[in-house]
């Protein structure tokens, strides 16, 4: 790690979006918390892969929505020292049309973005604040911004995001902490690949493709750097022109 370096957490880690931004910022010299629930083995791998390369990672397994255990896996890594960049990657889509959607449904997505915000970036607040100095940046969605047919529950769950976002970055502001949201439109990742088809991409993407992990890596590098100490309270989209 690099004199510069921080210590990391991105939940959702082992992910398509996940994974790329660990990677840049491993590359950037912090240390990384490639955090997973399910998906341990790839957390694992993605850890290892940045170890190799010259950067400092180690995975950290815990269910966002689980405030138990993921208080407890918190407190083990702030035993450390504290966590100064925190990106809250974590999230998962079950669409449906609203009136058949189920109570499943709708629960299942807001737990994960919402309960799963709190549940994360409640307990490495004080300390962060400690430090007066800090980064978070919340993984939202295009989705949160123009809405999307068959997505009202992940679109909710989003457009809160994006309003926790604002109100926390006042609250914090004076102590040299940042709080962002990056807001993607159709990015070429397992989850989106099932959803969108080429057709699909040409009538909704001025740009006429989709965007890639990297390129929301670099957008997530950009906000927790200090060149972006004075951008703070922001959704910014990166979609391609789709609004």
């Amino acid at each position: 790690m690099s004199q510069s370096g921080k210590r990391a957490l991105v939940t959702g880690g082992s992910g398509g979006i996940g994974a790329a931004i660990c990677r840049r910022l491993g590359h950037d010299g912090h240390h990384v918390y490639v955090h997973a629930h399910r998906g341990a083995a790839a957390a694992t791998a993605i850890a290892a892969e940045i170890a190799a390369q010259g950067g400092s990672a180690q995975p950290l397994c815990f269910d966002v929505t689980d405030e138990v255990s993921t208080r407890a896996a918190l407190d083990s890594v702030l035993e450390s020292g504290p966590i100064q960049i925190l990106v809250n990657n974590a999230g998962v889509h079950d669409d449906a049309a609203f009136p058949g959607m189920s109570s499943n449904q709708w629960h299942r997505v807001i737990d994960v973005s919402i309960h799963g915000f709190y549940n994360v970036t409640q307990p490495l607040m004080l300390p962060m604040i400690r430090t007066r100095w800090g980064r978070i940046v919340n993984i939202s969605s295009v989705s949160a911004l123009i809405g999307n047919r068959g997505q009202v529950n992940y679109s909710a769950a989003k457009g809160a995001l994006n309003a926790a976002t604002k109100s926390l970055s006042r609250e914090v502001a004076n102590r040299g902490i940042t709080v962002n949201a990056i807001a993607p439109g159709i990015i070429a990742t397992g989850m989106s690949d099932g959803t969108f088809d080429a057709a699909a991409i040409e009538s909704l993407v001025p740009m006429k493709r989709a965007g890639t992990p990297g390129e929301v890596a670099a957008l997530a590098a950009f906000l927790v750097s200090d060149e972006a100490a004075y951008v703070t309270g922001q959704v910014i989209s990166i979609n391609g022109g789709m609004i």
